[in-house]
């Protein structure tokens, strides 16, 4: 087998793996490695499951790094060219729009319940890791090498990840959808001009984390009127209203059927 047909081999392994690594991201919930997968009923997801997740996706990554003649140049999956810079001025936007989105909903920033942080905060950064270099990396580099125009390429990988994630499904909460795709958006327009998806990384891990950290939920804040604040603040009693006891409320019958006697 000569050179040419090697390259061409390994390029269709490589696009295989980059195909079932988005599989493997429409399949994140069961593994509780989700951004709207958060506790319910106090049990948290599944420390193993969510670890094979995440030793799957990355083993995914390394193996389209190992198998495809040039990761690097052709799928993005390097640093890039200032990729550290652009990123963290992605990051600040990513925070100052993650503080706009508590405000908008909440009127303040709500800090998430300190046993949430550590499990959260990996998957954050963990699920970034992969999405860019799946769909940013990956898949938006396959597009670029066949010939697809950057800009629709960059759109069509956008697209693709939002519906990946499954932030569309009926329930979810349309902000995070709408974040989700410009995630999508801003990282692919950095993956291309930096050449590589560092800047993307950054960027969407600070955005997420900040999301996490101002909203108190790790990617999808619950329906309005169900947060624990609202329902204890629907609950107590009117402004200027005495809240009164059954016992005492039995005590003032008492003394109005002594007057009627």
């Amino acid at each position: 087998m000569d050179d040419g047909a090697i390259h061409t081999f390994r390029t269709f392994i490589a696009f295989g793996l980059t195909l079932l690594l988005v599989m493997l991201r429409l399949e994140a919930a069961h593994f509780g490695a989700a951004e709207y997968d958060e506790p319910s009923g106090g049990r948290p997801p599944s420390v193993w499951r969510r670890l094979a997740w995440y030793l799957v996706g990355i083993g995914g990554v390394i193996a389209i790094l190992w198998v495809h003649p040039s990761p690097g140049l052709q799928l993005f999956l390097s640093p890039g060219d200032a990729g550290i810079q652009l990123g963290l001025l992605l990051g600040a936007a990513g925070a100052a729009s993650a503080v706009g989105l508590a405000w908008w909903r909440y009127h303040h920033v709500r800090l998430p319940d300190v046993t949430a942080y550590p499990g959260a905060l990996v998957n954050e950064i963990a699920t970034a890791f992969v999405d860019e270099a799946v769909f940013r990396g990956a898949l938006l580099g396959f597009m670029v090498v066949v010939g697809v125009d950057a800009n629709l390429a960059i759109l069509a990988q956008a697209l693709t990840y939002t519906l990946a994630t499954r932030l569309g499904a009926p329930g979810r909460n349309r902000s995070m959808f709408v974040l989700s795709l410009v995630i999508g958006l801003v990282a692919g327009w950095a993956t291309v001009v930096t050449g590589g998806i560092a800047a993307a990384f950054l960027g969407h891990a600070v955005t997420r984390v900040a999301v996490f950290l101002t909203t108190g939920h790790a990617g999808q804040p619950a329906p309005r009127g169900t947060e624990i604040e609202e329902v204890e603040r629907r609950r107590r009693a009117p402004e200027g209203w005495r809240v009164v006891t059954g016992r005492e409320t039995g005590r003032e019958m008492g003394r109005e059927t002594g007057r009627e006697r």
